[in-house]
Parts: C-alpha cells; structure tokens; sequence
C-alpha cells in the first residue's frame, strides 16, 4: 500500500487537490503496480512562513511572491 505525503501551500482548492490525487494515484498503480484503491495521499498544507528555501522564508522571498500572493501567506 504506498503511503504518498505532500507538502504544500496552504491554499489549493479542493478542485486542484482532487486533479493532483488522480494523477498520482494513476502513476502510483502504473509504476508500482499498486491496487487504485490502496493509493493513500495526505496533504499537508504549510504556510509560507513556515518554509524556507535557501535559508529565506517563503513569505520573505520576493521571487516566490507571486506563489505566496495565490497561495497564502497568512498561516492559514
């Protein structure tokens, strides 16, 4: 049974969430031979002041700013 974590920013829609589990889930029963229905995904969502890249955290980073705008940075 693969057990699949993902860390994001917190933000995504339910839609986006449910479009990204299927196309693991797809990729999990291709290239592991799983069972579709023994394909676990858990999304963890993080906010952007909880993450640093570079030693820079993402709600500080003004590369990431457009990221951090779509996706909050607010903690929630």
């Amino acid at each position: 049974m693969p057990n699949i974590r993902v860390e994001l920013l917190a933000g995504r829609t339910i839609e986006q969430r449910r479009q990204f589990a299927e196309s693991v889930t797809d990729a999990a029963v291709g290239a592991l031979g799983a069972r579709r229905e023994d394909v676990r995904i858990l999304f963890e969502e993080i906010s952007a002041d909880r993450v640093a890249n570079g030693g820079t955290l993402a709600s500080e980073d003004e590369s990431r700013a457009g990221v951090v705008s779509r996706f909050g940075a607010d903690g929630s």
